[in-house]
């Protein structure tokens, strides 16, 4: 039985039939068909966001923290371009996300009209797949299509553009289990051959570690169950990525912390001396890499990856098994089991023992002094007064980012969101807002820097309109501090244009929204401050005057390998009782 419907309806009947019920958007001319249908119907939920760029940045933070499809409504020319760093951001951290973006009517289209852009080639490089919907007949097909790409394989973002006047026309409505989807789909299970010969070096490797990335939590909780249960009966050491934290809890016994520039001095000293790596669902981005040739010298390597093309991508690997993340655990759960659950216990008991004494380095160790807030100690007490409650943590990019992996401990997956590949700078904020949308009675915080910050603060009339009790912790030291510190390790302390000398008032403009405004700069009055913010049911920018040239460490420098790594002052003197090469 076919229906027929306009283009505009069609949007919005797709997006049901779908299981969207939030849309992150900015109206505009060439959307207005589709935002009168919006009107129309109370199913789906929009939310008005104060910029495009918050739009797509906020579906990117419901996708990250739901496992579900985000979504996000531009209308053409400026509304689409504005939309190209969230879709960027989307496509190097494998979100799942669709664009919805209005176009000129098709018969203008090259005209040069008003607000028309090329979007489709605009956008082409940073989407997985985009489409221009010329034909009222084939739009709603085409939208199924988009969500099918961008939640199968490796995950990513797509585009679909869509004609003004494609929106006005009428069609025949196509369902989505009338959509043949068959020429995209991805491989799922992985070489049986290939994961036994996994299965044999695990068995016999001395040194082994796990490599984890942002796939296994985009696999679903299905793989993090499924890595926890085998770490946990292989007792083998585990380290993560930025984007893969969460995925084996942080109090877990074989938890060696984040890896990478500034990763833990033991997960980076045991990456580098392993002789088997496991990757899983990692890409071997270089702020994990470092100097490719002194990569986990002598080691095997086998990585896991359902992108085929991320496969001997940067690092040339052993065993390459093509294949999702879950599937591939499961098969080599079963496998592990059936001959026998063994492992290299005497070698494996000599490499605890390294891994622990690599762990009195105490590489996260800093001296609170005085009446400044350090930084480090702005997150250890956000962490022990908030780890107890149902907590999501965004955060915008730089030092503040890095503290906030160091600091911040995550038990389950999907409970962390921010910018990997990209680095995006105003990320966080809408991405808050996204998370806020998707988990109404959870506590949301955003860990910021008053730089990042400043780049989408337009969101927090978002946040005000819609009732979203978003915390914004704001590490402020009137710096850009990453900036700031590279500028100081590498090039002669010459602090070209890395400060900001005409901050506002952080209270008084979160008053001027409305919303409740906290600044504290005394370390006795922290927790109490902290607290305030948490207990108060609306929105809040919390103002956390910082030490203002704090240095994030560990940090391994560009061009060295992963055991030579720059400590603070404080771990320096451990990591040299305990054998490693530390540059000071």
């Amino acid at each position: 039985m076919t229906r027929q419907m306009t283009g505009a309806r069609m949007v919005v009947q797709a997006l049901k039939d779908q299981g969207v019920d939030t849309v992150f958007g900015y109206p505009g001319g060439a959307v207005l068909p589709i935002y009168d249908e919006i009107f129309q119907q109370n199913d789906i939920r929009h939310v008005l966001v104060r910029h495009e760029q918050g739009a797509v940045h906020s579906a990117e933070g419901y996708a990250r923290s739901t496992g579900k499809v985000g979504v996000a409504l531009v209308t053409s020319g400026p509304g689409a371009t504005n939309a190209v760093t969230g879709l960027t951001d989307a496509l190097l951290d494998s979100i799942p996300i669709v664009v919805l973006s209005g176009q000129v009517p098709t018969f203008m289209i090259g005209s040069d009209a008003f607000q028309e852009a090329d979007t489709v080639g605009i956008t082409r490089p940073c989407t997985k797949h985009n489409w221009l919907a010329k034909d009222t007949s084939t739009l709603s097909g085409t939208i199924h299509q988009a969500f099918h790409v961008a939640r199968s394989g490796r995950p990513g973002p797509v585009l679909v553009d869509i004609p003004k006047d494609v929106q006005f026309a009428s069609a025949d409505y196509t369902a989505p289990q009338a959509v043949n989807t068959s020429n995209y789909q991805p491989q799922l299970k992985g070489d049986i051959e290939s994961i036994t010969e996994l299965v044999e070096a695990l068995e016999k490797a001395e040194r082994p570690v796990f490599y984890t990335g942002g796939g296994v939590i985009n696999s679903g909780a299905a793989a993090s169950q499924l890595l926890r249960e085998l770490v946990d009966a292989t007792g083998i050491p585990i380290t993560s990525t930025l984007m893969g934290l969460g995925a084996y809890p942080a109090s877990g016994k074989n938890w060696l912390g984040m890896l990478g520039m500034h990763g833990l001095y033991e997960a980076n000293m045991a990456m580098h001396d392993c002789d088997l790596m496991i990757n899983i669902g990692a890409r071997f981005d270089d702020r994990i890499t470092g100097l490719i040739e002194a990569f986990s010298p002598g080691s095997k390597k086998a990585h896991i990856d359902i992108d085929p093309s991320s496969i001997n991508k940067v690092i040339r690997v052993d065993i390459p098994i093509v294949g999702d993340v879950g599937h591939v655990l499961e098969d080599i759960l079963k496998i592990w089991k059936a001959r026998g659950r063994k492992t290299n216990k005497e070698a494996l008991v000599k490499w605890q023992a390294q891994v622990d004494k690599w762990r009195e380095t105490d590489c996260l160790s800093f001296k609170q002094e005085g009446k400044i807030i350090k930084p480090q100690y702005a997150l250890q007490r956000l962490e022990a007064l908030t780890k107890d409650h149902d907590r999501y943590i965004t955060t915008e990019v730089g030092q503040h980012q890095m503290w906030a992996a160091q600091y911040l401990g995550f038990e389950d997956p999907n409970r962390w969101m921010t910018s990997g590949g990209l680095g995006t700078m105003g990320y966080g904020f809408p991405a808050s807002i996204g998370v806020q949308m998707a988990h109404r009675d959870s506590l949301v915080i955003n860990v910021a820097g008053e730089a990042s910050w400043l780049m989408n603060m337009q969101e927090l009339g978002t946040a005000m309109q819609f009732r979203l009790p978003v915390k914004q912790f704001i590490l402020n030291n009137e710096r850009l501090g990453m900036v700031r510190q590279w500028q100081e390790l590498l090039h002669g302390e010459r602090y070209s244009h890395s400060w900001s000398e005409s901050l506002p008032d952080f209270v008084k403009l979160a008053e001027a929204f409305g919303a409740k405004g906290i600044q504290c700069s005394d370390p006795d009055d922290l927790d109490d401050a902290i607290i305030e913010m948490i207990n108060h049911d609306g929105p809040v920018i919390f103002d956390c005057l910082v030490e203002k040239h704090e240095n994030c460490f560990p940090m391994i420098p560009s061009g060295k390998p992963h055991n030579e790594m720059l400590l603070g002052e404080a771990s320096t003197q451990g990591a040299i009782e305990a054998g490693g090469a530390v540059l000071v």
